[in-house]
């Protein structure tokens, strides 16, 4: 993983992961399809973790699938285009709970418990857009392009495009975007819903609001976390009844009441790590 994921961990639990092939504009090969996956599961067990940031090193957040990749699609119908290791797995065959290993690269970051923000800037395409959409928050370069791009190769999104897009944006722009796969801007992303903030060092900001994410208590930010994920599938009943159990277990917890004291003695927190 080393060697396509620089990892830096903050004290206050912050977890910086920048994609590390800028030679390539971070395009996915199979050892960043693999580092990504490991990356993602080995935070989603690491209760000492507060907030993630994903960026890009050089000058693009991810191009999408690399081109060796595109190559080998020349072999035909079931060839093995994401190479040897866990990406390379059969595309039908579901290796991570609903996804595959492709899926599993955006899907993992909505496993992770606690928020993640993706800092895009370059260029986000294809596979790298969709990285991106399983972040929890976008900030994004207003002169960031980005692409739907896979019709351009004769392919649609399959790295959970379809179930992240269906969040973010209307039913006709997701189709637009699909059909066409044009390039739009970090600005047109903002007003169709791909992006949440539009920041010109998209980095910083991500940085910044995620050490203010940090200083909030963890429990209640992986319960808000639970309850945002479950919010999509779940009907209204059941999402009420979500929000009850998890605000039950709340209250009264050690970090709810250090919470309370903190902001009655108007002093900063200091919680524990989440059992």
């Amino acid at each position: 993983m080393i060697d396509r994921i620089e990892t830096t961990r903050h004290a206050d639990g912050v977890v910086e992961l920048q994609l590390a092939r800028a030679d390539k504009m971070n395009a996915l090969d199979p050892a960043m399809f693999d580092a990504l996956i490991e990356a993602g599961e080995a935070l989603r067990e690491d209760k000492a973790v507060r907030a993630v940031v994903i960026s890009g090193r050089g000058k693009a957040f991810c191009a999408g699938l690399d081109m060796a990749s595109f190559e080998r699609m020349q072999q035909g119908p079931g060839s093995d285009v994401l190479g040897e290791g866990a990406a390379g797995a059969d595309l039908l065959a579901r290796t991570h709970g609903i996804s595959n290993a492709a899926q599993q690269v955006a899907m993992v970051w909505r496993e992770v418990p606690v928020p993640v923000i993706a800092a895009v800037h370059g260029v986000a395409f294809g596979g790298g857009l969709q990285v991106a959409l399983g972040a929890d928050i976008r900030i994004v370069a207003p002169d960031t392009r980005l692409s739907v791009m896979e019709i351009k190769w004769g392919l649609v999104p399959d790295m959970a495009g379809m179930v992240l897009m269906r969040e973010l944006a209307r039913s006709d722009v997701v189709r637009e975007l699909t059909f066409t796969g044009r390039v739009f801007s970090g600005e047109e992303a903002l007003r169709i819903g791909f992006a949440t903030r539009i920041a010109v060092d998209p980095l910083a900001e991500a940085l910044q609001m995620a050490h203010e994410i940090a200083g909030k208590s963890p429990d209640a930010i992986r319960a808000g976390k639970r309850l945002l994920n479950a919010s999509a599938s779940q009907s209204a009943a059941e999402l009420l009844v979500a929000e009850s159990v998890e605000q039950k277990a709340l209250i009264g917890s050690p970090n709810q009441l250090e919470a309370v004291k903190a902001n009655i003695e108007r002093r900063m927190p200091r919680f524990s790590i989440p059992a």
